[in-house]
Parts: structure tokens; sequence; C-alpha cells
């Protein structure tokens, strides 16, 4: 009873949020509000554009803008307009958190569209966003207000996404893959003379993390970003990783330099990782290494283990 009546008032402040903010709403776009920017200055955060800047970030922060009713005591009209400003924040919020791939098929909205339970969670999370910021300019007429939410962490959309769907049915059918092994190799002698023994190469130095460059493919940052051979096995699955590290850490870091992806990764412990360059798309959020990177990945990670610590950054244009 309780989740079909959150679901309920829930689609009611949605319907309210789509009449309410206009497209603009992520934007401080009128009035002179040197608080708000100066709030965002001091923390150093930025204003989130997209899902795929939120899982580069790792939150979610969005300013909606609002109007007061007309007459009524200034107080009222501070109240009003804030209250319009939170509205169009909200509103923002669920398009962005829409948009994040839990898996390179799936985002949250269709997640939410599959499953009740899903839809209730996301909707509380929207609820349960954080007041961070409200500033009311009364020569303008005009209020702001910033909402936040993690896209990490506690109550965080991760936290959410793994506890309604990943660990759920649903979404391990989705990730349900082949997982990669290392290929058994023929004794020599049984091979033709012609066709050389293959052994697998071997590194010269412990790598202790993963770095996939995927600057030239349109890869998607998601929560849920997996590594594959050519054979649509799978080396690298977040789903496999404990989800403690996910929540906290993410299934990668995501930068534009391999120079940021090594400071990143060295966050996490990994002070000698290899780089490998992608080589394609299997989805929007999973790429392919060549079988030979792959074997060397998978040799090094019998080593150090770094692929089960989520110890993995990925470059993006």
């Amino acid at each position: 009873m309780h989740s079909i009546k959150t679901t309920l008032i829930m689609g009611m402040l949605v319907s309210v949020l789509m009449a309410a903010a206009p497209a603009s709403a992520d934007r401080i776009v009128s009035g002179d509000f040197d608080q708000g920017r100066s709030w965002l200055q001091k923390r150093n955060l930025d204003l989130t554009d997209s899902s795929r800047e939120a899982l580069t970030n790792g939150y979610i922060l969005v300013v909606g803008e609002g109007l007061p009713m007309a007459g009524g005591s200034p107080a009222r009209q501070r109240m009003t307009a804030i209250r319009a400003a939170e509205i169009g924040a909200y509103r923002r919020l669920a398009e962005i958190i829409d948009g994040v791939y839990v898996t390179g098929q799936t985002t949250v909205r269709e997640c939410a569209l599959e499953s009740d339970v899903v839809k209730t969670g996301v909707s509380g999370l929207i609820k349960g966003a954080r007041k961070v910021h409200e500033e009311w300019n009364p020569v303008d007429g005009v209020a702001v207000v910033f909402m936040q939410v993690g896209v990490r962490g506690s109550d965080s959309v991760a936290e959410t996404l793994y506890n309604t769907y990943i660990n759920a049915a649903p979404g391990q059918a989705t990730l349900r893959t082949a997982a990669y092994v290392l290929p058994v190799q023929a004794p020599a002698n049984a091979m033709p003379a012609s066709v050389p023994a293959m052994t697998p190469p071997v590194s010269t130095e412990a790598h202790d993390g993963l770095i996939v460059d995927a600057r030239e493919l349109g890869f998607q940052p998601a929560l849920i970003n997996r590594i594959f051979s050519s054979k649509g096995e799978a080396l690298y699955d977040p789903s496999k990783v404990s989800q403690k590290i996910l929540v906290e850490q993410g299934a990668g870091e995501y930068t534009n330099t391999i120079e940021k992806a090594r400071a990143a990764l060295e966050v996490r412990g990994a002070k000698t990782p290899m780089v490998v360059k992608a080589v394609g798309l299997k989805t929007m959020a999973d790429l392919n290494v060549s079988d030979e990177d792959v074997m060397r990945i998978f040799l090094a990670d019998q080593k150090s283990n770094f692929l089960a610590s989520a110890r993995v950054a990925f470059v993006l244009k």
C-alpha cells in the first residue's frame, strides 16, 4: 500500500514538474545570482548538463529557476518563487537520472518502465534530493535553488539501482554472459609443423590497474561498463565486483587523457597500470579489446587482482 501511495504521489509530482520548468532550468539564466556562482566556485562544482557528466563527476547538481505568484507580501513572493524553483530543479533531476546508462542496453528510465520497484526507488531518490543552495533576487523577482544527488555513495543513484535492478532478476538476466578463460593450448608436438606453438605473452612489469583508451569510439559511461574479447567473453564484468566497491567508487574512472587516468587510478591504489586501446564497441557501454590484450590483462590480473577491485579507468573523447 505504501509503495502504491508513493508511486501515485511521485507521478503527480512529475506531471507538475513537466509543466512548470523550462528546458533551460539547469542554468542560471537570468538575474544577478552572484552568491550562487560563488557557491559553485568555492566548492569546485559544476552544474550537470548530461547523464554522461553525472557519471564522470560522480554527482548530479542542477538549478531550478522560479518566479513568484503575483501580488502578496514580499515574504510570500519569496516563498512562492523558491517553491517554483524547487519544482524546476526536481524536473531537471528527473531528466538527467532517467538518462543515466545502467548497462550498455539499458537506461534508468527503461529500468523504471520495466520494474515498479525501480520506479519507486528512483522516485524516492529524486524526492530525497538535497537542497544545497537557495537564493532570492527581489529586484528581478526571481529565485534559484540548487539540488544535488550523488551518483556514488550512500543514498545515491548507484546504490538505488544496484539494490533494485542490477541485483534483481531483470538485471542479472541482462548481464548474463560467458566469462573469459585462458585458452587451452595443444601440446607443441600435437600441432602441424607449419603452425608454431602459441605461448602467452609475458609481461616484464607487474601491473596493478588498467587504463583503456576509448577516445576513438563513441563509448558511454554507465553504472556497469564491461570489457570483452572478440568472442564476446567478458573479461571485466563489474557485476562480479563487490557492491560496496561499486557503490563507493563506481565501475571505473572516466577521464580524457592517459595522464589523468593514471592520477585517478593512483587514488584507487594502482601505481603501475597497464594501458591498452579499445578496438571496438560491443554496446554503447561495453568495449572490445584485442585478443592479445585480453590475454595480457588476464595474466596480469592473476597476480594483482585489480579487476575485482575495480582499479580500471576509461579514457573518453
